[in-house]
């Protein structure tokens, strides 16, 4: 017989896992792997506490890994192409141009609408992240500009469009589990988005001004680009494989058989444009590229990439879902969520209450995914009750849950942009703008009223 956990007992194996976290990973600069591992020990020991068995509490924590599966192969195809594009020249080519082009003073404003228009196109924050966003972190690196500013600059940009795009996942999913439509809800969106996204712009032109003032060092630019020069073919033709795989998710073919595509293109440009061994190629795919050109900078910013240096994230990611796991399937989790929604008592409590599950979620059970159905279920009733549409709902749901999914170290988005940007999350997390702003906006239009649609009883009795 299960007993329902009460509040403090859920609360447990939370707040020891935080605890834990902050003295690893802050005090013995440590990882968040072993807490995180800790944190389902407790969890389990409360679930067998509660009369659950341990074959329950195991088939949970298997069930909550299997919702990232496709998140680990895509990290893992994302390593190999990273190495691939480097030996090729593809990324080097996007950096040289880049940094031809691109001036400090609005490079990180630049970064934000090139990543928002390319996250538009397809859809995917992490399919944009994986290849401009890798060409951007070179290219502020070049130029001089802090690599938090520029991956701030890229997951705002990024999660823009995967929050706007009807192509995204997270924008078809939140609205089918609030009830409302996509199209409505994009359009509900643009209220909360819309200023949080002028506001992001006109803080990074300000970053980006402040910054170029304390100048340029243009014969460190010279001597990157004279290097990258020297270290490979670079020619207009290198970019088109990065188009390609742009395309190839603009026309809806699944992300992993894309970027497997963008793969074999960068295997077919290293042997053909930089005449480099298949044998090299192969292992940049397996361990990453090495750079040997001398030049430290270059060196730094050109050796990554493989599947190998993925699997940190890949372990990360599997230990924060094993948590997630035995959180869920002993109940514990649902508990929290119903403590929190006891506290809403008005329009604002309710907003407020629903993006502050949709970020708790992203911290406990780390997957963008959960952050929005499992608040969702939970949350519909109550705005129905309310007398609220449901497009309110799916609104909250994204500005609380897809966009804080990178800012946490141990969530499927936090691991991704890590191991592809090469920034820990809580170092570009004060420079994410739009991913900052966007939940306080929308627990302002919460409190105030502004744009909470009510519903219609007429419409309704239609």
């Amino acid at each position: 017989m299960h007993k329902q956990a009460h509040i403090l007992q859920a609360l447990i194996p939370v707040v020891l896992m935080i605890l834990f976290l902050g003295v690893n990973v802050i005090v013995f600069k440590g990882s968040p792997h072993i807490p995180l591992i800790f944190g389902t020990i407790i969890a389990s020991f409360l679930g067998l506490y509660l009369g659950y068995t341990w074959k329950e509490i195991e088939a949970g924590i298997v069930h909550g890994i299997t919702v990232a599966l496709q998140a680990c192969l895509i990290l893992l195809v994302i390593g190999m192409l990273i190495g691939v594009w480097i030996i090729s020249g593809i990324v080097p080519t996007m950096i040289w141009y880049g940094l031809k082009l691109i001036s400090p003073a609005v490079f990180l404003v630049t970064s934000c609408l090139i990543c928002s228009l390319v996250s538009l196109a397809t859809g995917s924050s992490w399919s944009t992240a994986g290849t401009v966003g890798i060409a951007l972190i070179g290219i502020g690196q070049g130029l001089g500009v802090p690599l938090p500013m520029v991956a701030g600059a890229i997951i705002s940009g990024s999660y823009f469009g995967d929050k706007m795009s009807p192509l995204s996942d997270t924008t078809n999913l939140a609205p089918a589990v609030a009830g409302s439509d996509m199209f409505d809800h994009i359009r509900h969106m643009v209220y909360t988005t819309g200023p949080s996204y002028i506001l992001t712009l006109i803080l990074y032109t300000l970053l980006g001004f402040g910054h170029a003032k304390r100048g340029m060092n243009l014969e460190a630019v010279n001597e990157i680009l004279n290097v990258i020069e020297n270290s490979f073919q670079i020619t207009p033709l290198l970019l088109l494989p990065a188009v390609l795989v742009i395309l190839m998710v603009v026309f809806k073919l699944p992300a992993l058989p894309s970027l497997l595509g963008g793969v074999l293109l960068g295997v077919i440009a290293a042997v053909a444009v930089q005449q480099t061994p298949l044998r090299n190629v192969l292992d940049a795919a397996q361990n990453g590229y090495v750079s040997q050109t001398g030049l430290e900078s270059v060196d730094a910013l050109l050796s990554r990439g493989g599947m190998e240096s993925m699997l940190s994230t890949v372990a990360l990611i599997l230990c924060a879902l094993a948590f997630g796991g035995a959180m869920e399937c002993t109940g514990m989790l649902a508990v929290i969520a119903g403590a929190i929604l006891k506290m809403a008592k008005n329009t604002g409590q309710l907003v407020a209450s629903t993006v502050f599950t949709c970020i708790t979620m992203n911290i406990i059970a780390p997957d963008q995914y959960l952050s929005i159905v499992v608040p969702g279920r939970m949350y519909r009733d109550a705005f129905d009750k309310a007398g609220l549409e449901p497009k309110n709902l799916s609104r909250c749901l994204e500005d609380g849950g897809t966009l804080s999914s990178s800012l946490v170290p141990w969530n499927t988005g936090g691991a991704y942009m890590w191991a592809t940007l090469g920034v820990y999350p809580l170092a570009y997390l004060p420079f994410a703008f739009l991913n900052l702003l966007n939940p306080l906006i929308s627990v302002f239009y919460g409190f105030t009223g502004i744009t909470m649609t009510r519903i219609n009883p007429e419409k309704n009795a239609e």
